[in-house]
């Protein structure tokens, strides 16, 4: 049986991710990553942020507000976490508009993209910005004057917002003092100026600078004396009451208009905002001090990741690339046929997302093909592939989809989805409660030579066709009798009702997945104290459970070799003598957010390698239904070896090495530099 890890073996989670954090961060500061891609590396750690202090940090003021003395598996009460996360923000933030003021725009400056500040406007750009003031800004702004009869108003999330201090009387003998604006969402937060008024290629001015110089001509007679840009993060996890649930779709539309509103985590300000100003603001939103991030910029980095779509400066930014097309699919208009000669093997983004989309609307097409079943996690907004299902439901055929609607930050979009699919016909089914759907599954009943024939994707990712472009991930089409089969049995569990029943080939949670990957890790465990060669290679988003994590302490003791590739938050201490000597983590951050889960095991020379949609936490083992199969053919399982496996234990570029004490430092470069997503679009990508 295995023991818990002792606390003082774990990493806390919230530090974790705070790291993983300064990582994404480091893309920024790296000269070698092209300059427009460092500021969108700037945009990426601040929405990464933005999500943090959103879920993980309100969630940890809920433990600090019911039990601020529970100590959590790594052994750090909630109080002693808090203080350590608001030490380790405020020095990464702080170090990301260093960043941005002292290195980025001033480099960006250099190359003819310039940001102008509002004092060192032209009196020809003074002129062009004020009259873009009162013709596109002033008609959609309402000034909210505080007194009595205006309260402070109910501040959305995340949006922009400006604190005016104010002296005189209005037009009503009214003198509050103090005044906010708020920014609509519509407007945009960089104005790009015409290159005859910009004097340079690629003029930009934020509109913050805009509404600072000209905010006095909404208070008319009045005299402003500040205006300081200010933003409020909100708790954004929404409450579902699974025991008084009785439709989770409409409980979900009452609830999501409340994510815009919940309490307060975070207040930013501008660093020139005054002392009572600030004071007031954090009494307003009920904060303290450690609530507080003073920045010298605009409080909304994130509004400024369109930027590099606006520059056509291509020698700034990363290579483009045209993604490959399978062999198998090369010269290959029937998919069907192609599946039917053996499984094929998709890896994102350097290979094409479209072999996954063509899937689906030849079914749809197919007149033989009879039903389709689809599990939906986050597809996006505008979906070809939900509209080929939604067709499909039309012509008549029998389309069952399972819509994730608790999928975070995609609730809405995943709702409308299910009302569309309704109206078409199709059968909609909301998961099970208490589990979330995140298995990534597809399958296709079709008719051939008098028989019924299944045909399966199975995936380690989303079924998105945008973010297929920006992260790693294998899929794998497949009409494979037994596998086919086994993914017919989980959207049986899903839709229906019955017992969990046994599989040839599927791990699954909440149900084989977790004491596989303990049977797994335990059979090298075991060889490697009969002397054999035993090695564990295993490449995932996070590491978190602790059973897993004694269980590699303990193979790690038996001598197996352990080496895990882990792009976000790893609880697991490696390299402590006696405990860990024997485990290697590893982080890449490149280019490509880094998604695969990948799983190998030596096996006595078996190679035994598994694709799945979890990673090693609690919540994708025991709280979701998750999906682990291996790959049978023998091509293909050294093509994932070859790709998923051995570019990254190579790569000397980008990877970060994990320290016992759970910080990284970047692996050193010994010899010729290796880059793992650089080889596989080499290796992968169509050749232009």
């Amino acid at each position: 049986m295995t023991h818990l890890p002792p606390s003082e073996h774990l990493i806390n989670r919230e530090l974790g991710i705070l790291e993983f954090n300064r990582r994404v961060l480091a893309q920024a500061e790296d000269p070698g990553t092209p300059l427009l891609e460092r500021l969108r590396f700037l945009c990426i750690f601040s929405s990464n942020m933005d999500e943090f202090f959103e879920i993980r940090l309100s969630g940890l003021k809920e433990q600090l507000r019911l039990n601020p003395h529970h100590e959590g598996p790594d052994g750090l009460s909630a109080r002693a976490v808090y203080k350590q996360v608001s030490k380790l923000s405020h020095a990464l933030v702080a170090r990301q508009y260093d960043l941005l003021n002292m290195d980025v725009l001033p480099a960006m400056a250099e190359q003819g993209i310039r940001f102008y500040r509002r004092t060192h406007w032209t009196p020809e750009q003074a002129d062009w910005l004020r009259d873009f003031f009162f013709n596109e800004l002033m008609p959609v702004l309402t000034p909210i004057g505080l007194d009595p009869s205006h309260p402070f108003p109910n501040v959305l999330n995340k949006s922009l917002n400006f604190a005016v201090e104010l002296s005189g009387k209005d037009a009503f003998g009214r003198s509050s003092g103090k005044a906010v604006v708020q920014a609509p969402r519509s407007l945009p937060r960089v104005i790009q100026l015409p290159k005859e008024i910009a004097g340079c290629e690629n003029g930009f001015v934020f509109l913050s600078s805009i509404l600072h110089t000209h905010v006095g001509a909404l208070f008319a007679g009045m005299q402003v004396l500040g205006c300081y840009q200010f933003r409020v993060t909100r708790n954004s996890d929404l409450f579902v009451d699974e025991e008084e649930n009785k439709n989770l779709r409409e409980q979900l539309q009452g609830e999501l208009p409340h994510r815009h509103f919940g309490n307060a985590v975070r207040l930013e300000v501008a660093d020139n905002c005054s002392e009572e100003m600030t004071a007031f603001l954090l009494k307003q939103f009920r904060l303290t001090r450690d609530d507080l991030y003073q920045v010298r910029g605009p409080v909304n980095l994130v509004r400024l990741m369109n930027v590099p779509d606006k520059v056509d400066r291509p020698d700034l930014k990363f290579s483009p690339f045209t993604a490959g097309v399978p062999v198998q699919l090369a010269d290959k208009t029937d998919i069907f046929a192609a599946i039917s000669k053996g499984d094929i093997l998709l890896h994102h983004p350097f290979q094409t997302f479209q072999p996954v989309i063509d899937f689906i609307r030849q079914a749809a097409e197919d007149p033989n093909v009879l039903a389709m079943k689809q599990t939906v996690y986050r597809t996006g907004t505008d979906s070809e592939l939900m509209r080929h299902l939604i067709a499909a439901a039309q012509r008549g055929k029998e389309v069952t989809v399972v819509v994730e609607l608790l999928a975070r930050f995609d609730e809405e979009a995943n709702i409308n989805w299910a009302e569309q699919l309704e109206a078409a016909g199709a059968h909609v089914v909301y998961g099970v409660v208490g589990h979330k759907t995140h298995a990534k599954m597809a399958m296709v009943v079709r008719r051939e030579n008098g028989k019924l024939k299944r045909y399966a994707h199975l995936g380690t990712g989303n079924y998105h066709a945008r973010t297929a472009r920006l992260y790693t991930d294998f899929g794998m089409l497949t009409c494979n009798p037994e596998l086919c089969q086994d993914v017919n049995d989980v959207f049986q569990q899903i839709t229906g009702l019955g017992d969990a029943g046994e599989h040839t080939y599927l791990w699954q949670s909440p149900f084989t997945l977790h004491a596989n990957i303990i049977r797994a890790i335990r059979n090298e465990t075991e060889r490697a104290r009969n002397g054999e060669k035993a090695i564990i290679v295993a490449k995932m988003n996070a590491l978190l459970e602790p059973k897993v994590i004694a269980a590699l302490y303990e193979a790690s003791q038996a001598g197996v070799q352990i080496d895990l590739i882990v792009r976000a938050v790893c609880a697991l201490r490696p390299g402590l003598k006696d405990i860990s000597d024997n485990i290697r983590v590893r982080s890449v951050i490149g280019r490509f957010l880094e998604h695969h889960r990948v799983f190998y095991f030596y096996n006595g020379g078996a190679e035994d390698v598994y694709l799945a949609s979890a990673d090693w936490m609690d919540r994708n083992f025991f709280r979701r239904i998750e999906t682990c199969f291996p790959v049978l053919d023998a091509r293909l399982k050294k093509r994932v070896i070859n790709e998923g496996i051995k570019p990254y234990l190579k790569d000397n570029s980008k990877t970060w090495e994990m320290l016992p004490d759970g910080t990284y430092k970047k692996r050193g470069r010994r010899g010729r530099v290796f880059e793992a997503q650089a080889f596989l679009l080499n290796l992968l990508a169509a050749k232009i």
